[in-house]
């Protein structure tokens, strides 16, 4: 090693410490720039044995979590749900679809008609329950207390921040007969569809913890991983989340291609099955379950499993509305027909849209998809969906809410548009590419529903939880189609390039990580360069509503005015087209002062003018074209009709000089 004299000892260090220093800043930006959010959030990992008795509808197991508690909290008491109690009479799921059944909306009871007053007809035998013993932290016995579909936990030693603790439990279960998502024997005859089944842990994340009663609505759960064991006669295929470990053991088209089916002895079968990195677990078991599969890129196969019954869905078409019956011309043999058509074509169908959707929604991060028939209509779960028809409306929604709920994992009891809202807007999306139809908008029928629900006395804010909707039509259309149109209008005021970016990079940012509705809008305003709390204040917070006008034009100074009028209660940046008698086009665009800048021109084909921005403040606004007012023939605000302005009769004027 050479020797440096003092003479130089000094500014050689130095020298070397600007030199970390400089790396040190440049190792920090590059990380900032490309790091994700790092919100802390729990993480479980469970193990459960189930085995479930057809004969008796009754399911027993075990079950142990491992859980860390990733927060900087100390937590005293634990949350589990404990969802089919809820089917029992004078359950709160029971009484609240009741409630809402009194009131008659539109010609009709307004509550969940897939629910009714259907629970309180149940039997003990037709009921469900579920209930947990032996509840352990760390091998010793916890004190519990029973709030119906919530068992509080009583810790007897905290559970210290950064810190893991083993969670075991026994519990048992009553299938109840299916009335909503779960239970056994559905219309179709699918003998059990076994959704919200097992004691699931509560999620506690930085608002603390959520241990929502299962009232009817939407679900949030602790991102983690399930290795689930189910034993079931064996004359039962099972669908569930997840992969299945021991397929060569199992068959019914599971095994690897060319393989030998070697089954255990006896009459039962254990299924095991493992799903990582997913917030909840769904299985479905029948008898006569036809199972297809497809591999539709490298590490991705899709799954269908159904049966047709003619008798009960002929039993089924005899349900149906007058309206709903003439679709098939009155014939139930078409009804089946369709109806099994449907189910043979559903893979072929779902893959023709895969690449399209993880092109414009993101990488769908899991090696399996199932569509399987059962629950009581369109379900979403992990890696699964529970359907009963399976058209191309529903097919493409539940799959969509593989990305809107179930990479994102939103608490969607509290924010319920940012799950079907979103999803909502992809199905319509993906429909219009379906069917080839480039002349309607996509999103229309959405629109159509939110005006509807904007003009009725029945519209809440999206801030209010799903639960807590005063009527079952406010909740469907704020939900889905003002949760939609939120999606749409957000791409009128940023522009279609950058709302497909932003979608993209919330996807990016915040898949696994539980985001909420500050955390979407912050996403727009980085990838838009604009300030959107305004358009998260006003169309998420209030139910105030859009209405702007054309209100009178002049010639000034050899310049065409024309002055506008905003009548509603909320205020947008507007796009205003001037059509001229010579065929040309010009387009004025008025920036929301609100947003401190400008989306970018989204046809460069029309020239743009753009003029100052209108302040919420101002009820009139009045700009001007160096064009004459006769050669003037018509203006038109929003063409695109993407804003959703409720009145658009004032958005138009023809002029016939």
């Amino acid at each position: 090693m050479a020797l440096i004299s003092s003479k130089f000892a000094a500014p050689v260090k130095i020298i070397s410490m600007r030199i970390i220093f400089i790396v040190l800043i440049a190792i920090l930006s590059f990380n900032q720039a490309i790091a994700q959010p790092d919100r802390w959030q729990q993480k479980v990992k469970y193990v459960i044995d189930v085995s479930l008795n057809p004969a008796t509808n009754k399911l027993t197991g075990k079950q142990s979590i491992e859980y860390w508690n990733n927060s900087p909290d100390t937590l005293t008491v634990i949350y589990y749900h404990l969802f089919w109690n809820a089917f029992q009479p004078e359950s709160m799921m029971d009484v609240r679809n009741r409630e809402l059944g009194s009131n008659i909306r539109f010609n009709r009871n307004d509550w969940e008609p897939k629910i009714a007053d259907k629970i309180q007809k149940l039997t003990p035998e037709e009921q469900g329950y579920q209930k947990m013993t032996n509840v352990k932290m760390n091998g010793r016995v916890q004190k519990t207390e029973m709030f119906e579909t919530i068992l509080k936990v009583k810790l007897d030693k905290p559970i210290l921040p950064k810190t893991k603790v083993l969670l075991e439990a026994d519990f048992e279960a009553q299938v109840p007969v299916m009335v909503r998502r779960a239970g056994r024997e559905n219309t179709e005859g699918i003998k059990f569809s076994m959704a919200q089944w097992y004691p699931k842990l509560a999620e506690y994340d930085n608002e603390g913890w959520h241990p929502t009663p299962y009232v009817g609505r939407e679900f949030y759960g602790v991102w983690g991983d399930f290795n689930v064991n189910i034993t079931l006669d064996k004359t039962y295929m099972i669908a569930a989340s997840g992969y299945l470990m021991n397929p060569n053991e199992i068959g019914f088209g599971y095994e690897t291609p060319g393989a030998v089916v070697k089954q255990a002895a006896g009459n039962s079968l254990t299924w095991k099955f493992n799903a990582p990195n997913v917030h909840d677990f769904v299985w479905a078991a029948d008898p006569q379950y036809t199972h297809i599969s497809k591999k539709i890129r490298d590490g991705l196969t899709i799954h269908a499993f159904y049966k047709i019954s003619p008798d009960k869905l002929k039993a089924l078409f005899a349900s149906f509305s007058a309206s709903d019956k003439a679709l098939y011309r009155n014939s139930a043999d078409l009804f089946v027909r369709v109806f099994q058509r449907d189910w043979e074509t559903v893979l072929e169908r779902a893959a023709s849209q895969f690449p399209y959707m993880e092109k414009k929604y993101g990488p769908y991060p899991y090696k399996q998809y199932s569509f399987i028939q059962g629950g009581d209509g369109g379900m979403e779960y992990a890696m699964a969906t529970l359907l009963k028809g399976a058209g191309d409306d529903v097919i493409y929604h539940e799959w969509m809410h593989s990305w809107y709920q179930m990479v994102l994992g939103t608490n969607e009891a509290l924010y319920p548009w940012m799950d079907e809202g979103f999803t909502q807007h992809a199905e319509n999306d993906i429909l219009a590419r379906v069917y080839g139809d480039t002349t309607r908008f996509p999103q229309e029928a959405a629109y159509e529903g939110y005006f509807k629900l904007a003009k009725s006395e029945l519209e809440e804010p999206l801030t209010t939880p799903a639960d807590q909707y005063d009527s079952r039509f406010g909740y469907v259309e704020s939900v889905y189609d003002k949760g939609a149109v939120l999606l749409e209008q957000l791409g009128y005021i940023t522009g279609t390039k950058n709302l497909d970016r932003i979608m993209l990079e919330y996807m990016r940012q915040w898949k696994f990580k539980h985001p909420n509705p500050n955390d979407f809008f912050q996403v727009a305003e980085k990838v838009s360069g604009l300030q959107l709390d305004w358009y998260h204040q006003y169309f998420v917070n209030t139910t105030k509503t859009i209405d702007y006008g054309i209100d009178s034009l002049w010639q000034e100074n050899n310049k065409l005015q024309i002055r506008l009028k905003n009548v509603g209660k909320m205020p947008m940046p507007l796009d205003v087209l001037l059509t001229f008698k010579d065929g040309s086009k010009e387009m004025a665009y008025i920036p929301q002062y609100l947003m401190f800048g400008n989306k970018p021109s989204e046809d460069e084909r029309i020239k743009r003018t753009i003029c100052e921005p209108w302040k919420w403040t101002h009820p009139y606004y009045t700009f001007e074209i160096g064009r004459s007012l006769l050669d003037l023939k018509s203006v038109e605000i929003d063409p695109s009709k993407r804003m959703a302005d409720i009145e658009r009769k004032n958005n138009r004027l023809e002029l016939s000089w």
